[in-house]
């Protein structure tokens, strides 16, 4: 069966909806499609953060003081990785190398990256389907004064993104293929969903990949989009920054403007609520909400409007694209 609802998913944010996505409705019914332009190889191993957040998350087992990683994780493999003075500034837990490593290792015995992806999430017991946007490799790189462009992971997590970034391109995306079955799905789904990911690294890369972001202009209709700005600030990372640095507006009008070609509304929270006419002058229906997930029942809450928000499509009152 083909899944009804359909998300675009980055890390932290995403993994929360999602998590009430499948209290609201039948987990199997759920495909995220997670972003891999994160993705990174150290000490010989093929690491998917985003798609590791998503599954860890939905499994109940991430860490919750960072929203990444796994809990009541120990750290004996990188503490002993520091005698050599090996790399150490990406910290990975004793447990979490079990998950790189079988990922490493299934992908050169040949299975791609959506196979084994499959395979991590039901080890994890998930029902819902997490896959990769594409099984290609893609790669977020990002332009900066002092070092020129780095790789997504050493502007995010070596230099913990406090440099300016002045480009963002998404190496590899015009030569990938999205995941087999994807433009289908995306086509014949009942909702697709933009979690409230960051729109320039988490969200961009997914409708960098041929063919998604022409599908979702077709199926603008069933789109929608959480803002992950809440009163002008990103609720975790640099979402504000980067929009303000790459030329955004940081507020829920500025994720509109963004979004106006591939959603039809966009779930702002109540503190923005006094925005929703400049939001629906952009092209989106604005739906006020409490967007903040505190937990796994305020995620429901959401993922309830969320999935609520979009009507059939005979009965659509939405405003066309400016």
């Amino acid at each position: 069966m083909t899944p009804q609802i359909t998300v675009l998913a980055g890390g932290v944010g995403a993994a929360k909806l999602l998590s009430g996505i499948i209290q609201a409705h039948p987990p199997q019914d759920v495909l995220a499609v997670v972003n891999t332009a994160d993705d990174t190889k150290l000490h010989g191993l093929h690491i998917s953060p985003d798609i590791d957040t998503v599954i860890y998350t939905l499994a109940g087992a991430v860490n919750p003081d960072t929203g990444w990683g796994l809990s009541g994780e120990t750290w004996n493999a990188m503490d002993a990785l520091e005698r050599y003075k090996g790399i150490t500034w990406f910290r990975l837990g004793d447990r979490d190398l079990a998950t790189h490593m079988f990922r490493t290792h299934r992908l050169y015995q040949g299975s791609n990256l959506a196979t084994v992806t499959a395979e991590i999430a039901s080890a994890w017991g998930l029902k819902l389907t997490v896959m990769p946007v594409t099984n290609d490799p893609i790669q977020t790189k990002i332009t900066t004064p002092d070092e020129g462009e780095i790789d997504f992971q050493d502007y995010f997590v070596r230099l913990r993104h406090n440099v300016t970034a002045t480009a963002i391109r998404i190496d590899g995306a015009k030569q990938a293929n999205p995941c087999p079955g994807l433009i289908d799905t995306l086509s014949s789904a009942q909702t697709i969903v933009i979690a409230p990911s960051n729109p320039i690294v988490s969200i961009a890369p997914i409708l960098a990949v041929p063919h998604i972001q022409p599908t979702l202009k077709s199926q603008r209709h069933k789109v929608v989009a959480v803002s992950p700005i809440v009163g002008g600030k990103a609720i975790k990372g640099p979402t504000d920054r980067l929009m303000r640095e790459l030329g955004h507006e940081c507020s829920v009008v500025g994720i509109a403007r963004i979004y106006a070609d591939v959603a039809c509304a966009l779930v702002i929270d109540e503190a923005d609520a006094h925005l929703a006419l400049q939001v629906h002058n952009a092209g989106l229906t604005p739906i006020v909400a409490p967007t903040i997930m505190h937990d796994v029942p305020t995620a429901t809450a959401l993922a309830k409007t969320v999935l609520n928000a979009v009507p059939p499509a005979s009965t659509s009152s939405y405003p066309s694209n400016p």
